[in-house]
């Protein structure tokens, strides 16, 4: 990756919608040249996909939460199925610590909640924490020259 792929990049994270014309002319290079160069970047992993983020008036009974997973040996499948099919959940990340696995969640109340955590105590022992408010998020920033060095 050079330093072409860099400012595309840069011009993609500030504006996902940003047209190939524009680009082409923020970075000197025609359009197809810089299809060329995105379409690389994909093929190589380093642009994983697109996507839009919604920012939506939360309900008043709308109710987000942490929840931590020490998923048991061998229920590692199961549990990954069960996140895939419930609305509920947001995020799941494979974390390191006394726990294998965070999970964010966003219920319409405290009671489908506990019902969602009864649910992931078939898979191990859990944790929670409910998100009071989000005080500092922020999109990625700018790729740094050296970022991608070793690519």
């Amino acid at each position: 990756m050079d330093q072409l792929d860099q400012k595309i990049l840069n011009l993609l994270i500030e504006n996902g919608r940003i047209s190939l014309k524009e680009i082409a002319q923020a970075v000197n290079l025609t359009s197809p040249a810089v299809s060329a160069r995105i379409r690389h970047l994909e093929d190589e992993g380093i642009i994983a996909g697109y996507t839009v983020l919604l920012r939506t008036p939360q309900a008043p009974s709308q109710v987000e939460s942490l929840i931590s997973v020490s998923v048991k040996p061998g229920s590692h499948q199961d549990f990954m199925d069960f996140l895939r099919t419930a609305p509920q959940v947001e995020q799941c990340y494979h974390v390191t610590g006394s726990f294998s696995h965070m999970v964010k969640v966003r219920c319409r109340d405290i009671s489908q909640l506990e019902h969602l955590i009864s649910s992931l105590q078939h898979f191990g022992m859990t944790s929670s924490q409910i998100i009071l408010s989000t005080p500092v998020e922020r999109p990625i920033q700018t790729i740094k020259e050296d970022s991608f060095h070793d690519l």
